[in-house]
Parts: C-alpha cells; structure tokens; sequence
C-alpha cells in the first residue's frame, strides 16, 4: 500500500440501475465530466474522501453485458482490462436482479475486485421479497451491499467496503462462476496454450481471455493472432467447430450464454423468494395506459408537445434577462474601446456572435431538463414500445427509435448508439435519418426565428410542429431507403421495460448542469472561433472604391442646405446601411453567398442567410451567431445582440422566410463532427456521398414546399 492514499473505484451496471443516482450521491458535487479518449461519450469522474484515502470513482457507461458489441460496452471492458482499477462497484438493480446480474457473472470472469451494490433496495423492502444477502455473497465470491440513491442508505457501508477491499482485509473469491464439463475442458484447453504467452499472461486473464474466443469475440481474436500461441489456439477452436457441427449441438457461443443464465437462475432460486402477485403493480397500472395500443401514440405525442410548451414558455423570462445583459454589456464596450477594427470585432462579432447564441441557454437547459426526468422515470423506454408498430410498417423496429431519441440532444452518440442494431441495413438507415431529429444545436436557431416571427401564444405549437415535422421526414425516409437502397428483414424488438420511478432532482439538475456546461464551452470555443472567422470573412478584403463613393454622397449629405438636422441623419444612417451591406457583399463571405444565392433563392433565402447555411456546417448554432455577426455590420451601438428585432425590421426576411429557413437546418447535412462520425460507423465514403445528396435534396424539396405554402398563407407580409 505504501504512501498511496488514492483507491480507484469503477462504476459499472446496466441502464436504468440506479447507476447514475448512486454515483452522484457518492461523489456529490465532486466531480467532472469530458469525453473518454477517441470517442465522444461522455465520461464521468468524480472524488471523495472517506478514511484517509481519496476514492476516485469512474462512472462507466450503462452497459447490459461486455461483449465486444457496442462502444459503451468496450468502453468499461478496456477501462476494466487497461486501466485496471483497485475496486469494481457492480450496480445492480435489486428489482430486476436476474437481468442485471447477466453482468455481474461477465465481471467475475475478469477477476476484479468487486463489490456489489445491491441498489434500490427500498423498493425490493416495498415489493415483499426477500434476499438472503449472505447466501448471495457466498454463492457469486463478492460482497453484497443493499444501497438506495434515493434513501441515501448504504453509501457509507459500500465506501467502507472499498477500503477494505483495498486494504486487503476482504479478498474476492475468483472463478465462483463453472460452465458445463464440456466447455471446461475447452476453457482449460486453451488457458494452457495462452499461458505460455507471457505478454498475454502478465496483461489479461488466460481464463477470460479464453472464453472470450469461444464466444467468437471478435476483438479478443485480434489481440491474440497477434501472438506466436495463436496456430495453437486456432486449432483447438476449429477442432471444437467440427466436433460440434458433427454432434449437430448448438455452438460454444450459446452453451456459454445458457450457462450464464444457469448460474444466475440457480444462484436467485437460492437466495430470493418472491412476494405472491396479488394485484397490478403501480408500473402495471400505468403501463396499461401508457402503452395502450390505441392511446399510447397520442399521449406520447401530448407529452413531446408539453415538453416544447414547457422549454418555451418558462424559458421566454430569463432569455429576455440574458438578452438585457448582453445589451448593457455591448454599450459599455461601444463607449470604452475606441471606434475602429477592435471595437467592431468585440461588438459585431464576440457579443453579437456569442452573446446571441447564449441568450438561447435557458431554452436549452429547460430541454434537456424535461428530456432526462422522461429518460429516468423509464417512459423514453415506452416512447420507442410505442412507435415500434409504425417503425415495423416502415422496415425498422422500435429499437432504431432508441438513437433517434438520442439525436434529439446530438447526433454524435446517436449515430454511435446504432452499434446496437444487428443488421447492418438497419445500422446505415437510422443513421441516415437520425439527422433529421432536431438536435439542441439547432433549437437556438428555432427559438431566435419563432420569437422574432410568431406570437408568444403559438411559440410553443411551432416548435411542437418542427420536431414533428423532422420525425415524419425521418419516418417517411426511413420507409423509402428499406423499400430500395435497403431491402431485407429488419431483426425482431426486444425491449427491457424498466419500472417507473420519481427521479431525484439532484441526479436531474446534476445532467443538466453538464449540458450546460458543455453548451457553455462549445460557445466559448468553436462558437467564438467561428464568429471571428465569420467577422474577418465579411469584412475583407475592403474596398476602397465602395468607401470613396459612399464617403462622397455622406459628405454632400450633410452639407445639403434644404433639409433638416433630423432629415439629413436620416439619410447619412441610410447610406451608411447600404455602405456596409456593399462591403459585405465584396467580401469573402458575400461572394460564397452570392455564388449559392440562385440556389436558394427559391426557397426565400438571400446572399446573406446562405452565408449562414454555408457556416452551420461548422456547428449550427453558428448559423445564429452569423446572422447576428452579419445584421451588426455597419451598426455598432446599444443594440447590436438584439437579432430578432433587426430581422423583423429585414422587408426580405418574412415569416414564410422564417418558416423555411427552420425546415433547411432541420434536415440539411449536419455539424462536420457529425459526419465524421457517420464516416467512423458506416466505414466507407460512398455512404457519405449518398447521404449528403439525400439530406441536401430532402431539405431543398422540403423547404420549398414549406415556403411556397406559407406564402399562400399569407406568412410573406
């Protein structure tokens, strides 16, 4: 032990396990989040002191096993592999014990030092069941502690557990877990060979190792071809293939996997005894409703409609305070820095730009707010049961409505969350309409155009009315790509319906708060960056022709005898406008907008909105920041964040304009990252091209139908 005081403790249980609540409630608010190394998952990290020792606890990601499937699951395999963490905190669901402890026979293979946190313990007390713990404990080698994060109980017991675990005063039992004679043998078989290899020996466990290439675990068959042991190995799979097809039995695979749930069923029969079901449970009773097969659609269309009300109408007040800030913070700077370039780039580009991006932060925060009290009270689970109906009468299932829902916060973990899907049709179909789901780098772009365009009282209807319209397209697009680029069977829905639970508001506030604080950082940083780069192309290169001219017509202006003080100001602010939107066509942004100009010009666009729709490639919140960079442009005063106002007062930017403009950044080719990450998953540029062809022509047919219509509707006035 010597002079380290440090216990690293890893986090690992499947979703809806409590998992998230526990941690929060061990670290408190110690703690950090960022991305894990490579990947854009979110990592969680967090501190606290008990005993002398600082315990770091890593929140893995949810994960219901550790096969080499998705990226979460290979995330907490190569964290528990790789990093090798002193204590394993196992978290289990003490509910639904037998599909949560399918993990728990995976991590004891690994030979960790684990602990399991028997979570939600109150409600197994409520339910009437009883758990022999002390049974459990010897049956699986580890301690069980009883914990719930909503009741705060049992967080000191399983931090005193760490300690003595690491200390060494309580030694996990290793192997509890035996398969069936037959894949013994094989397991010992191979175990030998790998042995002999000590690279492999002195980094892995030969036993896991083994069982992991009976299971045809295609990352542990990689790392091991590697090494001269690998001849050897292959033999006895392929002997153990032949001897298998021969006996027609099933492969070592699924003998694996019906060994597991033995162990796990003979393990429970054991130590649980179950509480006679007399009536409905509470889950029971509202599922009855919520998942109706006549009322579960609208009530999930009602939910999704109050949540858009919701982020509106509570987010109008402290948008509206945050705007003032802004505005007194741009004429302080308009009075301190002198008039010239600095003043311009803090005024027109870091205020305008940013400031008008985070204006939009409470509707934001409010979102993700109402979005993680759905996810944690267990109804998202149910929102994709129900739209698995209508996802089957278009080739996919509910599950594909899982990253769907996700897309609605970004579409980066979306895209990655389609690794869930079997069929690779399935994988790039989801993939290609997930875009479609109005992520929250768009919902600034909404609000800015539906508070300048639309009366407060109908705020809400409207942006109800644009994630509707996104997943139609999704829908719709869906149905169209498995009826001829996709064609084949999608794989059956089976889905875990979690039990309903009142999420604590701490765990809420604590995700949300994250997501603050990474909206925060991406307007601090690629926001700001994009907004300078944005202020720079539009205000060069400079023409002196253009100065002269309009210098010339201001100067005789002002000297003309005929007309008032208050006239001639008029007309000295009119030329000064038509000087600066002269300069900035000149520039190098007003010519990229004037070049796209007579593409988009039917669907109501000018030069300069498709200079935005060219720079919210970038992120699309920067299509806000441009506007507000671009209508600041030879305005330098008081008011230069307030956007909406300058685009009301636009006679070129209408409702209709409005209208339209919000369909072509709903369903256009998203952030670059985004891309990337399709790039990473579908594993070839042809995908790449034909889904920026699909999206671009989807969100030019779109918005023109949408623009012709509101024109008819008399939105052009």
């Amino acid at each position: 032990m010597g002079e380290n005081k440090t216990i690293t403790v890893a986090l690992a249980g499947n979703p809806n396990s409590g998992k998230t609540s526990l941690f929060n409630e061990l670290v408190s608010g110690n703690q950090k989040v960022g991305n894990w190394s490579g990947v854009t998952i979110e990592k969680y990290e967090g501190t606290i002191k008990h005993k002398d020792y600082i315990i770091k606890v890593v929140d893995l990601p949810g994960t219901y096993s550790l096969t080499a499937y998705s990226p979460e699951e290979l995330l907490a395999r190569h964290f528990l592999i790789e990093d090798k963490p002193d204590v394993v905190i196992n978290v289990v669901d003490g509910t639904n014990i037998e599909r949560n402890m399918y993990l728990t026979s995976q991590l004891m293979e690994l030979e960790s030092n684990i602990i399991v946190a028997l979570n939600m313990f109150d409600e197994v007390e409520k339910s009437g069941n009883k758990i022999d713990i002390k049974l459990l404990q010897r049956l699986i080698g580890s301690h069980v502690i009883p914990t719930s994060a909503v009741k705060k109980t049992g967080i000191n017991s399983l931090l005193d557990h760490v300690v003595r675990v690491y200390e060494g005063e309580i030694v996990i039992a290793k192997n509890k877990l035996s398969y069936s004679d037959r894949i013994e043998g094989e397991i010992e078989k191979i175990k030998d060979v790998l042995e002999l290899q000590r690279e492999l020996k002195d980094c892995y466990v030969p036993r896991w190792l083994a069982v992991k290439l009976l299971e045809n675990d295609q990352e542990v068959y990689k790392l091991v071809k590697e090494y001269p042991v690998w001849t050897r190995v292959e033999r006895i799979l392929l002997d153990l293939i032949d001897a298998l097809e021969k006996e027609d039995s099933d492969d070592a695979e699924i003998m694996i996997t019906e060994d597991r749930n033995a162990f796990i069923r003979g393990a429970l029969h054991e130590t649980v005894i179950y509480a006679e079901s007399k009536k409905k449970t509470l889950t029971e009773w509202i599922d009855s409703v919520i998942i109706n097969r006549f009322l579960g659609l609208p009530i999930f269309l009602f939910i999704m409609w109050s949540v858009f009300q919701f982020t509106f109408t509570l987010g109008e007040a402290p948008m509206g305070w945050i705007e003032s800030m802004f505005d007194y913070i741009s004429g302080i700077a308009v009075i301190v820095i002198p008039e010239g370039i600095l003043q311009s780039i803090i005024v027109d580009a870091v205020i305008s730009g940013v400031g008008g991006v985070i204006v939009f932060l409470p509707n934001i925060l409010l979102l993700f707010i109402a979005l993680s009290f759905l996810e944690a009270t267990g109804y998202m689970a149910r929102a994709a049961f129900v739209v698995d109906k209508i996802m089957h009468k278009v080739g996919l299932h509910g599950k594909s409505f899982l990253p769907m829902i996700t897309g609605f916060g970004c579409s980066i973990p979306a895209m990655m969350a389609t690794r869930t899907l079997k069929n690779k049709g399935d994988r790039l179909v989801t993939m290609m309409i997930i875009p479609f789901m109005s992520c929250g780098a768009k919902l600034p772009v909404y609000v800015l155009l539906i508070s300048a365009f639309f009366k407060p009282s109908i705020a809400g209807n409207v942006l109800f009315g644009i994630y509707l319209f996104g997943i139609a397209v999704a829908i719709l697009s869906a149905k169209l790509l498995k009826s001829t680029l996709f064609k084949g069977e999608s794989e059956p829905f089976v889905m875990e319906l979690p039990p309903y639970r009142l999420p604590t508001l701490k765990s809420i506030l604590i995700q949300s708060k994250h997501k603050a604080e990474m909206y925060l950082k991406k307007a601090g940083t690629i926001i700001l960056a994009a907004s300078i780069l944005i202020w720079v192309a539009s205000n060069y290169p400079f023409s002196e022709s253009i100065e002269t001219k309009y210098s010339q017509e201001i100067s005789i202006v002002k000297q003309e005898q005929l007309l008032n003080e208050e006239a001639k100001q008029f007309k000295v602010n009119a030329l000064e406008l038509a000087q600066a939107s002269k300069q900035l066509e000149y520039s190098f942004s007003g010519r990229a907008g004037k070049l796209i100009e007579p593409l988009i010009r039917p669907l109501g666009f000018d030069w300069r909105t498709g200079i935005a729709i060219i720079t919210g490639l970038a992120a699309k919140e920067v299509v806000v920041s441009t506007l507000g960079t671009i209508y600041s442009m030879g305005e330098v005063n008081e008011e230069s964040v307030d956007l909406a106002t300058k685009l009301q007062d636009d006679p070129n930017f209408t409702a209709a304009t409005a209208m339209s403009l919000m369909i072509f950044v709903l369903l256009y080719i998203p952030c670059l990252a985004s891309i990337a990450v399709f790039k990473q998953e579908a594993g070839s540029w042809k995908w790449i091209g034909i889904y920026s062809a699909y999206a671009m022509s989807v969100a030019w047919i779109a918005s023109f139908g949408v623009y012709r219509i509101s024109l008819l509707l008399g939105f052009g006035n």
